[in-house]
């Protein structure tokens, strides 16, 4: 009996993939390799270049989609990871056994499966950066060009290191931007749900009072106008918020909603120099790593501007990119050409370049800017919060006297 052909032939897996073809396009698909790394020399070989890989599903209805991984990898569990991955191989431990190490001391059970994977794919022949390019959500591609540099010179405990605490030092300044915007944004909506909800639910109870009163300070009859709208109408005004809150939300998502909002940012008085501070010091710091690291400028730029949050500040970079050290000039004066990157920035820029340590000068910036976020963060956090609060006092002092006007003015006609 000859048996079916599908046992006679040895079948090859099939990896998706995601790909760059050119300088803007994009490509996804399948494609048949022994390995990942077959497969990234097929895809090489066709002229794309792999942004990552993955073994496809073989259940119904999943071919050629990436696996699906339970649980919420932080961007904590990455700094943590890469630290300890640096701390090993610095001390000579081989990678598969530094893996295998930090597996089990990994709490967080999706990080610790993405680690046995990658063991398991390096234990197969594939490189460290080409085993961690199926894994594009929790290592993104700067990341990845980072370990493959690292690796090309012999140098991956001193590259992870680097990355370890250059993402310590974004994650520390993230949350000193958060934490001196909590407080106020929590004062400030705090402060105008209880006015609303004075307004319209307890105040119309205590208006009555003053029906039989025929001339009534201003006060207490703007007081009472505004109670009366809000009773009225506070399902409409509840209504019209959610309605601006999901508008604002759906425009954002939006890609040129996002330029409109994120150009919004760089113009609001506080907000304007958080958002440009710590963008400029992600931007250095991330530019000095791939530069250090040696990869070439205009790649590095196109990796250091895929970092930045703000959609205006990335298509600055992105021109200056495209407008100068694509055509062959300094980077410094495709900076001195955008809009909100401070001259400082070009000429510390200018400076490194002439004396060919742009990656120091750019370590410089973000060390400044850092510093300008911490003094900024400080200052907000201890003026906004009483001008804030006494704010809110103001308004409820103008409704309890409001309240009381009337009182006053009837005693004294007694």
């Amino acid at each position: 009996m000859i048996p079916p052909v599908s046992t006679c032939l040895n079948l090859m897996p099939s990896f998706a993939y995601k790909a760059k073809h050119g300088p803007g396009k994009t490509v996804t698909g399948n494609v048949d390799a022994e390995s990942r790394a077959s497969a990234a020399a097929d895809l090489e070989a066709m002229g794309y270049s792999p942004v990552w890989i993955r073994e496809a599903d073989d259940g119904a209805g999943g071919k050629g989609r990436p696996r699906r991984r339970r649980g919420r990898i932080r961007q904590r569990d990455v700094t943590v990871f890469s630290r300890q991955l640096a701390s090993l191989t610095k001390s000579g431990v081989p990678i598969l056994k530094a893996l295998s190490t930090i597996e089990g001391q990994t709490d967080n059970g999706a990080m610790r499966r993405v680690v046995g994977e990658l063991e398991a794919t390096i234990r197969d022949g594939s490189m460290l950066s080409e085993a961690m390019s199926g894994y594009p959500s929790v290592f993104p591609e700067l990341y990845i060009n980072m370990v493959r540099a690292g690796e090309s010179a012999g140098l991956l405990d001193t590259m992870l290191l680097r990355l370890a605490e250059a993402r310590e030092r974004e994650e520390e300044m993230r949350r000193k931007v958060q934490a001196a915007m909590a407080y106020p944004t929590l004062v400030l909506v705090i402060g105008v749900a209880t006015v609303f909800v004075l307004l319209a639910f307890f105040l119309p109870k205590i208006i009555d009072l003053f029906d039989g009163y025929e001339d009534l300070p201003l006060p207490t009859r703007v007081l009472i106008a505004g109670s009366e709208f809000c009773s009225t109408h506070w399902y409409w005004i509840v209504i019209a918020a959610g309605l601006v809150a999901a508008v604002f939300s759906r425009l954002a998502a939006m890609e040129r909603g996002r330029m409109f909002v994120d150009r919004i940012k760089l113009h609001l008085p506080l907000m304007k120099g958080f958002v440009l501070e710590s963008e400029i010091a992600r931007f250095g710091r991330t530019l000095a790593l791939l530069i250090g690291a040696g990869i070439s400028i205009d790649k590095a730029l196109s990796l250091s501007a895929e970092t930045l949050h703000n959609s205006v500040l990335r298509d600055e970079v992105e021109r200056a990119r495209d407008g100068t050290v694509n055509q062959g000039s300094p980077l410094s004066e495709g900076l001195r050409q955008a809009q909100h990157f401070p001259a400082m920035v070009a000429n510390m820029c200018a400076v490194g370049e002439e004396a060919g340590k742009l990656d120091e000068s750019l370590s410089e910036i973000a060390s400044f800017y850092e510093g300008e976020v911490n003094q900024r963060s400080r200052i907000v956090t201890s003026l906004l919060e009483p001008i804030l609060i006494l704010v809110v006092g103001g308004v409820v002092g103008f409704i309890v006297a409001a309240m009381l006007l009337p009182i006053f003015k009837l005693s004294m006609g007694m």
